[in-house]
């Protein structure tokens, strides 16, 4: 019986239920396991209850979540949901030829739409191509197709020194957010964009506009692998799932409070805390939204510079948001892991208003400009 090993990238592709139809499709062909591919796709599983159906446990690139399932598979199938058959196809090119093995890959891109496609990366699995794409109706591509059109390489040769990288991005659309790494780095304003990195170091958007916070944020990167997204981390607008709360300690009556000041770090381990403070608008953002599923409040340090990077954002009661002046966020950010963290990235208290009103007092001794939101 044929082992077939599925990856599955991005929210879209669970929140159209084309997830769920392929996998029950292949079920057809052989003994199939399913894992996710990046991150931005695991509230998804989640929202759609297939956390047991579809491996959320590990926090890995694409590339190596094929390597990882091609150790037990005859044939891995990468489904993905694109803004565009252009990006979709980009970056199932630019995931082949990252993994370090020649992988028995097959594409399944945009299911469902006009522009819906599959390619078999590896032309040894031309034939389960064939198949699958008779079934769900979409067109079969060749990689040699695909990367005629995209050209051979999204990265443009440096003309000016060893250390400056240019990397064009196709598919994008003008008042784009430009993610590295998960973090926003800046906004298209032209529907190509080239990123300029020197010495690791993001310095240029062309056909964009740089945000410098998030540059600063980014730090030192390797523009040749680093993940680079446009647009809405997630784009669909599904009812968020409330799933039961674990108590971080059953024994007392301790509380667990985290900080968080990286929206690129994993969110999801501090599901079993009882409050997170974030700093920064697209950090409070996008904990505030996964945590809301864990019933996990946050106190949000803000300062108003926020990009729209989910379509609509959930807060869990209790929540408090804290909106200063621009560029005071990262301020009072670190005064609060200094003064009450005490450098740490957790602590344990026993009241959450006696916390806040700890948090309000570093504030107000710091700066007179600031709002209060609670939810």
């Amino acid at each position: 019986m044929m082992k077939i090993g599925v990856i599955v990238h991005g929210p879209q592709i669970i929140d159209t239920g084309y997830a769920k139809k392929i996998l029950e499709l292949l079920e057809n062909y052989g003994y199939v396991t399913a894992k996710l591919g990046g991150t931005m796709g695991r509230t998804a599983v989640i929202d759609a209850k297939m956390e047991n159906v579809i491996d959320i446990t590990q926090k890995l690139l694409p590339s190596h979540s094929i390597e990882k399932i091609s150790e037990n598979s005859d044939v891995v199938i990468l489904i993905n949901y694109g803004k565009s058959n252009i990006t979709g196809h980009r970056f199932g090119y630019m995931v082949f030829k990252r993994c370090k093995n020649i992988p028995e890959l097959i594409q399944i891109e945009r299911p469902g739409e006009p522009d819906g496609t599959i390619i078999p990366w590896n032309e040894n699995q031309r034939d389960l191509a064939e198949k699958l794409a008779k079934k769900l109706e979409l067109k079969l591509l060749s990689p040699s197709t695909i990367i005629k059109k995209i050209g051979k390489n999204e990265l443009i040769n440096d003309i000016e020194d060893e250390t400056t990288i240019y990397r064009k991005i196709t598919g994008v659309s003008p008042d784009e957010n430009i993610f590295l790494n998960g973090i926003v780095v800046g906004k298209s304003t032209f529907s190509e964009v080239i990123l300029v990195a020197k010495g690791g170091i993001l310095k240029n958007i062309i056909g964009g506009e740089i945000k410098q916070h998030g540059v600063e944020k980014l730090g030192i990167i390797d523009l040749n692998n680093v993940v680079v997204k446009t647009g809405l981390l997630r784009r669909s607008r599904i009812s968020p799932r409330i799933l039961e709360k674990t108590p971080y300690n059953k024994h007392n009556s301790k509380l667990n409070i985290s900080y968080l000041c990286h929206a690129a770090e994993d969110i999801y381990q501090y599901k079993n805390s009882d409050l997170v403070v974030t700093v920064g608008d697209d950090t409070t953002l996008i904990a505030a939204d996964i945590l809301y599923r864990f019933q996990v409040p946050i106190i949000g340090i803000t300062d108003g510079d926020v990009d729209k990077v989910v379509e609509e954002g959930f807060r869990t009661a209790g929540s408090m948001i804290v909106e200063l002046e621009s560029g005071w966020d990262d301020i009072i950010g670190n005064k609060i892991f200094l003064e009450l963290f005490n450098g740490k990235q957790s602590m344990e208290i026993e009241n959450i208003e006696n916390f806040k009103s700890k948090i309000i007092q570093i504030i107000s001794n710091t700066t007179k400009r600031y709002n209060l939101k609670y939810n």
